[in-house]
C-alpha cells in the first residue's frame, strides 16, 4: 500500500480482531484473579516488548529510555485501564459495567477532533452512533445474573475505563515521535504493579496447563502484539477510523463465544451486527473514498 497513513490504520485495525479473543481466552484461563491474570499476561507481553527490537537490531533505549511523561501516559494507559476495567466488572453488574466500558470507541472518535489537524464530520459522529447503539443491544440483551448488585464504585469505575482507554489512545498520537518499542516498557511496569494489587489482595490460584496456555495466548495476543499494533495504528493512521472500527471488538467476541459453544445465535445478535457494522463503514466514510481515490490515481498513471 503506497498510502502509509492507510497503511497503519490497517495495522491498528488488526488490533480489533486480537482484542475480540479477549473474553473467549478469559473464560478459558478459568478461576484465575483478575490482577494474577494481568500480571501474568503482560510478563509474556513485556517478552514481546524485549524480543521485537532486540530480533531486529535496534537498541533497548527504543523501550526503556523514555522521558518521565511518557511512562506516565504508557502506565496509565495499559495498568490504569486494566485496573478501572476489573474494578468495574466486579463492583457492578458485569453486563452493565461492559457497556459502559465500551463507550471508549465513541470517546476515541470523539476526542480526535481535539488534535492538530483533525476535523469531525457529521458520517463520524453518525457512524458512531450507530455503533454505541449496537452495542447497547448486543450487551443489554445478554443474561444478566439475578443477584448482581450495582454500585457507585463500579459504575463509576467502568466510567473511568472509557475515559482512560480513549484518552490513552488519543494521547498516544500527540507523541507520535515516542517509539512503539516503548510499549514493551509499559508492559514491564503493568505486569509488576499488577503483580504488587495481586499479592496485596488476591489469593495466589496457580493454573492448570490449559489455564495457562490460555493466559500465554492472551499475553501473545488481546494482551500483549494488540498494544503494539494499536499504538502504531493511533499515532500514525486514522485515529477515527479506527475509533469507529472498534465497535466490532463486542461483535466479534460474541461470534467466537458462539462459535465455541458459550451462547447461541440470535436476532438480537444479527440486528446488533448491521447497527456495528454500519455504523462502522459509515463513520470510515472518507477513508475508503482516499482509498478508492488513490487506487483510481494509481491505475490511470
Amino acid at each position: 500500500m503506497s498510502d502509509p497513513r492507510g497503511r497503519a490504520t490497517l495495522i491498528g485495525a488488526s488490533t480489533i480482531l486480537m482484542f475480540s479473543s479477549l473474553g473467549l481466552l478469559a473464560v478459558a484461563a478459568g478461576p484465575v484473579p483478575p490482577f494474577q491474570m494481568v500480571a501474568m499476561a503482560f510478563a509474556v507481553a513485556f517478552a514481546i516488548g524485549l524480543a521485537l527490537p532486540l530480533t531486529q537490531g535496534r537498541s533497548l533505549r527504543r523501550v526503556f529510555g523514555q522521558p518521565p511523561k511518557i511512562w506516565a501516559l504508557g502506565v496509565y494507559g495499559l495498568f490504569g485501564y486494566h485496573f478501572a476495567y476489573f474494578t468495574g466488572v466486579q463492583n457492578a453488574p458485569p453486563v452493565d459495567a461492559n457497556l459502559i466500558n465500551y463507550l471508549w470507541p465513541l470517546l476515541i472518535v470523539l476526542f480526535s477532533a481535539l488534535l492538530p489537524g483533525e476535523r469531525l464530520r457529521w458520517f463520524h459522529l453518525a457512524g458512531a452512533g450507530l455503533g454505541l447503539v449496537g452495542c447497547a443491544l448486543l450487551v443489554l440483551g445478554a443474561p444478566r445474573q439475578a443477584d448482581a448488585q450495582g454500585s457507585l464504585l463500579g459504575y463509576g469505575a467502568a466510567v473511568a475505563a472509557a475515559l482512560i482507554w480513549s484518552s490513552y489512545s488519543v494521547g498516544s498520537r500527540r507523541v507520535g515521535h515516542v517509539p512503539t518499542d516503548a510499549v514493551g516498557g509499559f508492559c514491564g511496569a503493568t505486569a509488576v504493579l499488577a503483580a504488587l494489587c495481586h499479592f496485596a489482595t488476591e489469593a495466589t490460584v496457580w493454573p492448570t496447563l490449559p489455564q495457562f496456555l490460555a493466559i500465554v495466548g492472551m499475553g501473545l495476543g488481546p494482551v500483549g502484539l494488540a498494544f503494539f499494533t494499536w499504538d502504531h495504528g493511533c499515532k500514525h493512521g486514522d485515529i477515527r477510523v479506527l475509533g469507529a472500527l472498534a465497535y466490532a471488538t463486542p461483535l466479534l467476541s460474541t461470534a467466537l463465544m458462539i462459535a465455541v459453544g458459550y451462547g447461541e445465535a440470535t436476532p438480537r445478535i444479527g440486528v446488533a451486527c448491521l447497527l456495528i457494522m454500519g455504523g462502522a463503514c459509515l463513520a470510515t466514510r472518507d477513508f475508503w473514498m482516499r482509498r478508492n481515490r488513490g487506487a483510481g490515481a494509481s491505475a490511470a498513471s
